[in-house]
C-alpha cells in the first residue's frame, strides 16, 4: 500500500485529524486513508471537532452507535493472577448496559492479553503511558475523566501502595491520580500481603480518601496450602457494586417492612458423611434479598448451604436442614413479607447414623425416610403472626402450570412463582431463570409468565411487583 504525504494543512484542520485517528486508535495515515475511502463512497466526512468545556467528552463520539445512554466505566487489570476474572467482568459489566474500555499493567499482560480483552469490550485497549498515538492530547486524562467510574480489578498491592502515596509511573497509575470520577478497586493479594501492616495503612488511607473497595474475599489461594482472606472478589460481586455506584439511589419503596427469605437446599444427614440435598445454589433467593434491601427493607435470609457470599446489609441466618430452617423461620417472625426460595428436602432419614454406615455382606443398609416439615404451609396458615404477603417457590420438571397450581391449592401462600428446573434448562445452579407468577383474586388463579432474565432482573422485577401489592404504585425500576 502506497505511503500518504499531506502537507499544508490548517492547524485546526490537522489538530481535529489527529484527535479522530486517536479516538480511533488508528494512526494519522490509516485515519485519512478511511476518510478517503468514505469519501469515494459518498458517504458523509465527519470530523470531531473541539469539545467546549462542560460538553461531552471526546470519548462521547466513540461510543457504539445507538447506545447514548450507556454508562462508562474505565476497567484497569491488575497484575495478578485474579486478572482472568477481570475478562468475566467485563461481560458482566456489558450485561448490565455499561461501556466498558479496558486499561492493563504491564504485569496484567503476564495473566491476559490485551487482544481478549478487545474482543469482549469490543474497544480498543490501552497499555502505555507513551503511547504517541493516544498521548499526543494526553490520553491518560482522557481515559480519566471521560467515564463515570474507575474501576480496578484486581487492585494488587503494589497498585493500592502507589495509589496511597499519589505515584504515577505508569498508564494505570496515572489515570488513577489524574481521577476526577469515583473509584471502585477489587483488592487482590495472598492473606500475608493483604493483613500486611503497610497493606492496612495503605487501605485506611483509601478510604480516607474516598475510594470505595469491594473484598477481598476468603477462600484458598492460587500458591497451592495457602488459604485466607485476599481472593478478589466474584465478577458478579464486582459487577453490582460498579452497577450501584453508577446508578443513582433508588427509592426506598419498602422502608419500614420486615422481609422473611429462604434460599440454597438443605441438607439431610444420612451419617456423619452423607446426607440428601439437592442442587439449588440459592442464587435466586440471595438476589431476591439484595433487591428487597435495595428497596428499603429490614431483611433477614435463612440460607442452607450455599457457596454464595453473603448480601451487604442483609441479616443472615446460616442453617443445614428442613428442621434447622424452620426453627429459625419462626424466630424471625414477625414479619409483612416472607418468601421461600428455598429447596428445602421434603424427606430426611428417620435415624440418622451416628458413625459412617459401612458396606456389608447383608446388602444395603435400610434406610427409613420420614417427611419434614412443610415451611411454607406452615407459615402460610398461621395466625395472628402470618406475614401479610406469603409467597411460595415451585420448582418442577414436568406439568409446571399445573403442578404450581396444585401447590397454591394446598400450601394456601398469595403467590406462587414457578419454575421449571429440568436439566435442559440449566437453571440449577445458573444464573438466568423463567418464571411464571400465580396469583389469586377470589377462586381465580391468574399466571404471569416472564421472559427468560438474569435472577437478578427476575428479583428485582418480583420485589418490584411486591412494592405495587402494598402501595399501589409501581417501583422504579434501574435504568
Amino acid at each position: 500500500m502506497a505511503s500518504l504525504t499531506i502537507r499544508k494543512l490548517d492547524d485546526a484542520v490537522r489538530d481535529r485529524l489527529r484527535l479522530r485517528a486517536a479516538q480511533n486508535g488508528r494512526s494519522v495515515e490509516d485515519e485519512v486513508r478511511v476518510i478517503l475511502r468514505e469519501a469515494s463512497q459518498q458517504r458523509p466526512l465527519v470530523l470531531a471537532t473541539a469539545v467546549p468545556q462542560g460538553s461531552p467528552s471526546a470519548a462521547d463520539h466513540s461510543m457504539p452507535s445507538g447506545a447514548p445512554d450507556l454508562a462508562r466505566v474505565t476497567l484497569i487489570i491488575g497484575g495478578g493472577i485474579a486478572a482472568y476474572k477481570a475478562l468475566d467482568l467485563i461481560r458482566r459489566l456489558k450485561e448490565r448496559h455499561i461501556h466498558v474500555r479496558c486499561v492493563l499493567t504491564r504485569a496484567a499482560q503476564q495473566f491476559v492479553t490485551p487482544l481478549a480483552a478487545s474482543a469482549l469490550s469490543h474497544e480498543r485497549v490501552y497499555t502505555d503511558l507513551f503511547d504517541p498515538e493516544s498521548e499526543f492530547d494526553a490520553g491518560h486524562i482522557r481515559l480519566a475523566r471521560d467515564c463515570e467510574l474507575i474501576v480496578v480489578a484486581p487492585a494488587t498491592a503494589d497498585i493500592m501502595a502507589k495509589m496511597a502515596h499519589g505515584h504515577a509511573d505508569d498508564l494505570a497509575t496515572a489515570i488513577l491520580l489524574a481521577a476526577d470520577r469515583p473509584i471502585l478497586l477489587a483488592p487482590a493479594m495472598n492473606p500475608l500481603m493483604w493483613n500486611n501492616a503497610a497493606t492496612r495503612r495503605n487501605v485506611v488511607q483509601l478510604e480516607r480518601d474516598g475510594i470505595v473497595t469491594i473484598g477481598p474475599n476468603a477462600g484458598e489461594m492460587a500458591e497451592a496450602g495457602e488459604a485466607g482472606v485476599g481472593r478478589m472478589a466474584e465478577p458478579l460481586e464486582i459487577a453490582v457494586a460498579a452497577d450501584r455506584l453508577l446508578r443513582p439511589p433508588q427509592p426506598r419503596p419498602l422502608a419500614g417492612k420486615r422481609v422473611l427469605i429462604t434460599a440454597g437446599p438443605t441438607h439431610e444427614p444420612i451419617d456423619p458423611v452423607r446426607y440428601i440435598a439437592n442442587r439449588s445454589s440459592g442464587k435466586q433467593g440471595f438476589a431476591i434479598a439484595a433487591a428487597a434491601q435495595a428497596a428499603g427493607a429490614d431483611v433477614t435470609l435463612i440460607s442452607g448451604p450455599v457457596d454464595l457470599g453473603d448480601p451487604a446489609g442483609v441479616r443472615v441466618k446460616h442453617v443445614e436442614s428442613a428442621r434447622e430452617m424452620l426453627q429459625q423461620v419462626e424466630a424471625a417472625l414477625p414479619a409483612d413479607i416472607a418468601i421461600f426460595a428455598a429447596a428445602v428436602a421434603d424427606w430426611r432419614v428417620a435415624n440418622e447414623g451416628e458413625q459412617k454406615l459401612k458396606k456389608t455382606s447383608a446388602g444395603m443398609p435400610p434406610l427409613q425416610l420420614v417427611e419434614n416439615p412443610d415451611i411454607l404451609a406452615t407459615i402460610s396458615k398461621l395466625g395472628d403472626h402470618r406475614p401479610k404477603l406469603v409467597i411460595g417457590f415451585a420448582a418442577e420438571t414436568e406439568h409446571l402450570i399445573d403442578n404450581a397450581k396444585a401447590k397454591f391449592a394446598r400450601k394456601g401462600c398469595d403467590w406462587i412463582v414457578a419454575n421449571d428446573v429440568s436439566p435442559a434448562t440449566g437453571v440449577m445452579g445458573g444464573d438466568r431463570n423463567t418464571v411464571h407468577l400465580l396469583t389469586r383474586k377470589g377462586t381465580e388463579i391468574s399466571v404471569d409468565s416472564w421472559p427468560v432474565m438474569t435472577k437478578e432482573q427476575v428479583a428485582t422485577e418480583l420485589v418490584a411487583r411486591i412494592v405495587q401489592n402494598f402501595t399501589g404504585t409501581q417501583a422504579e425500576q434501574p435504568s
